[in-house]
């Protein structure tokens, strides 16, 4: 089966906020980086890149006929998809265990895990 992995940063500091980020130690900061290479190495793992903070976003609807666009997340979010990646294996709780090594599920974030569909659309 194959997981996709949503990683909402929620309060999770990121060095895209320097003030957060140096709340953190060096060695913490050391310490994410070399969790997140390690997810990056894991069999199964499929790495996906980070996104830019949600206030870049740009939404799209379209409503008779006309596309329209916001600046912007679509809603107003607490905890906003910082990234993801995918994982293939051999059932949830395999997931399961990869997802509690994402630093943001440890540093105030949380990890969404949902098996992809088959087949598409």
């Amino acid at each position: 089966m194959k997981y996709t992995l949503l990683i909402y940063q929620g309060s999770t500091p990121t060095p895209d906020d320097p003030e957060a980020w140096g709340a953190l130690s060096p060695e913490e900061q050391q310490a994410v980086y070399r969790d997140y290479q390690a997810l990056n190495q894991t069999p199964g793992v499929t790495a996906g890149v980070p996104m830019a903070a949600p206030d870049t976003a740009t939404t799209v609807r379209v409503q008779d006929g006309r596309t329209l666009t916001t600046d912007g997340p679509f809603a107003e979010l607490k905890e906003a998809i910082g990234g993801w990646f995918t994982f293939e294996a051999d059932d949830l709780d395999a997931a399961i265990e990869v997802a509690s090594r994402v630093p943001a599920a440890r540093l105030g974030g949380a990890i969404e895990i949902r098996p992809e569909r088959e087949g598409g659309y």
